[in-house]
């Protein structure tokens, strides 16, 4: 049976990459983690949406940086590979809509809230979509549309100032680190010691150093949410 071209192109490339020996570990530190802090959230939360919403965000950090982990780690043969890469990509859509969950829904109004959910989930999808039938799309094209994605708070900038300045300028920094590792994997640069720690793993240190300062703005709004939590003590 005759492969896709996609498939084809995805395994050549996954062949041709030589990886520097800390690809990967730093996701795989990452990743339990982010299943105690993702643990520590929800018990945190004020009210039962506030705890469904933080569920939401912890379930995609897991899996970005798990799937990070094994796709990065571990010398795949080609097919294997090439499904963990689709995967790896969708996830960092996930991670991002993710984030936004439990901002739009503790942080905004319902109205402007739900909008901003249906705008980030709608574009996850569809970026989910794009990443698993074009795995190689032109690397500038896709960092664009992860920072479209990832910037699309800024609708309701003053909004969240309100809400909690705190919060929102950690989402601020962990966006600037989101967008510093992003443009580092696009460039492929600075690669200080392409043989042990690269611009990928620059990358990776942007978005764990990300997910903490975005996991700390959701601990804030989640423990004192603008709008009342379903289940929350009156």
């Amino acid at each position: 049976m005759p492969q896709l071209p996609l498939i084809e192109a995805a395994e050549v490339s996954a062949n041709a990459e030589i990886k520097p020996t800390w690809r990967g570990w730093i996701h795989a530190g990452t990743f339990p983690v982010a299943i105690a802090a993702g643990i520590v959230l929800i018990a945190l939360a004020d009210g039962a949406a506030a705890k469904w919403a933080c569920a939401i965000f912890m379930a995609t950090s897991v899996l970005l940086f798990g799937n990070s982990a094994l796709y990065h780690r571990f010398n795949w043969g080609p097919r294997t590979k090439a499904v963990l890469k689709r995967i790896d990509h969708a996830n960092i859509m996930l991670l991002i809509a993710g984030t936004y969950t439990p901002i739009a829904v503790l942080a905004l109004p319902p109205q402007k809230g739900t909008v901003l959910l249906v705008l980030v989930w709608t574009g996850a999808l569809v970026g989910i979509l794009f990443r698993v039938f074009w795995i190689n799309a032109p690397r500038w094209l896709y960092v664009a549309l992860y920072l479209l994605l990832g910037w699309a708070a800024v609708m309701y900038l003053v909004d969240l100032l309100e809400a909690n300045v705190a919060m929102m300028v950690l989402v601020i920094i962990g966006g600037l680190l989101y967008t510093g590792g992003a443009v580092c994997y696009a460039l492929k640069k600075p690669n200080p010691w392409p043989g042990r720690f690269g611009f990928h793993e620059i990358f990776h240190v942007c978005t764990v150093l990300a997910f903490l300062c975005h996991w700390t703005a959701c601990l804030l709004i989640a423990l004192d949410p603008v709008v009342p939590s379903l289940g929350a003590p009156a």
